[in-house]
């Protein structure tokens, strides 16, 4: 019935279309209907062996590749287009590219190896691309199909060993085996054993997950933060005083810190935005010497917060360093989390993971005219400078990951930060870019990702909103209103084991870097053992 239907090319429109919807509506906060994601390639695929059976250009292929994958991409981060209408636009169109282009390799090496490979290749192929998404200078790792069991924390708690991309193998693994039940002409018996296996694969994570979530302690030494969200919009934040801003974020601090309180959270370049601190001087401004005078009100309580700080250096740096002719030196602008402490010195982490058109023009270190090419929604525009390391931050004794908006969709790179003693996880953010959309919610929910991921506590103070605290377990213990000005005294747990997912990391998308390699040698060698 199925290649009967495929036969007409409306019916393969349809599929197509079929198969991005499936994935939007799969995905958190745009459906977050996550059990369709085990069937959400299938009209694709199932496209894909009509047209290579038939001997049809792979242009076909790539095109109907191409409309599910805009699809899927319009329809869960359309929000991008609220920030920047440049960004949105490269983001639906670029990336439903590099998508296409994906499965125009599986196809075009499923082609020659034959159908006994198509399960594993078509899983090898799209993990590699994840992985690889991970890693280059365009990089936009939002829509990891793993990321849809984002608001389901009970049913992946084994991410904690594999990372988001073990619930992409999940993911690809069961819809290539319903695609190949589909295809397949066998009867009886065959049929039956396919369902079987099917099933178990679907079931056995999941019992996994609930032996591990509910043996799962989410208790350990409390530690006491306050959560502030000041609900600045953001489109006007650059243009209106600092020092008003900042009297703001002080009362509100003052109005709403308890006795015990141990750190005080403010979001992303919360403080005085518009200005770079020098960060070889940063301890003699007068807001250091502020904010030291007020921690003794706040009962010693440390602060984090967002800032926008630059450093100067005689020689160039990297490729972002910029010139200043009058000084004959260079400088780079960064953004960055700073704690202010008990200690003379205020620390610094800059944030590494750069919002591509914003902070970072990919490929400018090779093309440097690029960089007029950048997006400027207030503060400073251009590629910014990034921490070369992953550095924690310590308070009260107590380390902690300090990551700062984009970073947290990174899994591996939390990780690796998180490896080095961190006993929870601190996210500030920016949200309000996008409006009252998918995004910020979407956002939020990646997080319990990250808590999962490495056994943490993870808190957030996010703008605009959502703030909010999420157990180690992936759980929201509690969260605040979007675009609402508030605050959160929470009591947090620590927790310094580690996972085994710190350890290795993406080892899967290694995994399948090499099974990728093995099958297209097998297809230049024409071989299929």
């Amino acid at each position: 019935m199925i290649p009967k239907l495929l036969s007409k090319r409306i019916y393969r429109w349809l599929f197509s279309i079929l198969s991005g919807i499936l994935l939007v509506v799969s995905f958190p906060n745009t459906g977050s209907f996550y059990p369709l994601i085990f069937i959400a390639f299938v009209p694709l695929l199932l496209i894909e062996n009509y047209l290579t059976g038939n001997k049809n250009s792979s242009l076909f292929v790539f095109a109907h590749a191409y409309l599910a994958f805009f699809i899927y991409n319009l329809g869960v981060t359309w929000w991008v287009y609220n920030s920047s209408v440049e960004g949105g636009l490269m983001a639906f169109f670029a990336n439903s590219l590099l998508m296409a282009l994906a499965f125009l390799v599986y196809h075009r090496i499923n082609k020659k190896i034959g159908a006994k490979w198509r399960v594993l290749l078509f899983t090898s192929i799209w993990l590699s691309f994840e992985f690889f998404h991970f890693r280059w200078e365009l990089s936009w790792p939002w829509l990891t199909v793993g990321n849809v069991f984002a608001n389901s924390p009970i049913l992946i708690q084994w991410y904690s060993i594999t990372g988001v991309l073990g619930g992409s193998l999940w993911i690809l693994i069961v819809n290539g085996l319903f695609s190949k039940f589909l295809i397949s002409s066998n009867v009886g018996v065959f049929k039956k054993n396919s369902l079987q296996r099917i099933a178990f694969i679907l079931i056995l994570p999941v019992l996994i997950s609930l032996a591990l979530f509910y043996t799962k302690s989410t208790s350990g030494k409390p530690f006491r933060v306050l959560l502030l969200q000041p609900n600045v919009d953001p489109f006007s934040k650059f243009s209106t005083s600092s020092e008003q801003q900042l009297n703001s974020l002080l009362s509100q601090i003052d109005h709403s810190i308890s006795s015990n309180t141990e750190l005080i959270v403010a979001p992303e370049t919360s403080l005085l935005p518009g200005y770079a601190f020098d960060e070889d001087r940063i301890d003699k401004e007068i807001v250091s010497h502020l904010f030291r005078e007020k921690r003794a009100a706040w009962n010693n309580a440390d602060l984090l917060i967002g800032a926008t700080t630059q450093r100067l250096f005689n020689t160039k740096h990297s490729h972002v360093s910029k010139y200043i002719p009058q000084m004959n030196a260079y400088y780079e602008t960064y953004n960055s989390s700073l704690l202010f402490s008990e200690r003379a010195k205020v620390n610094v982490v800059h944030k590494s993971k750069l919002v591509l058109g914003v902070e970072k023009i990919p490929f400018s270190s090779i093309f440097p005219f690029l960089e007029n090419l950048a997006i400027d929604l207030g503060g400073s525009s251009g590629t910014l400078g990034i921490e070369k390391e992953s550095k924690v931050l310590k308070t009260k004794g107590v380390s902690f990951s300090p990551s700062v908006c984009y970073e947290s969709i990174y899994g591996e790179f939390v990780a690796k930060q998180t490896k080095n003693g961190a006993q929870f996880i601190a996210i500030i953010t920016n949200d309000g870019w996008w409006g009252n959309s998918p995004g910020h919610r979407q956002h939020f929910a990646l997080a319990r990702l990250r808590a999962i991921e490495n056994n943490k506590y993870v808190i957030r103070s996010a703008n605009t909103g959502i703030s909010g605290v999420i157990n180690n377990r992936g759980e929201v213990v509690s969260k605040t209103e979007y675009w609402k000005k508030d605050q959160i005294n929470a009591t947090i747990f620590l927790n310094s084991s580690k996972t085994i997912y710190q350890y290795f990391g993406d080892l899967i998308g290694y995994f399948a870097l090499v099974g990728a390699v093995v099958f297209y040698a097998m297809r230049w060698l024409g071989k299929a053992k």
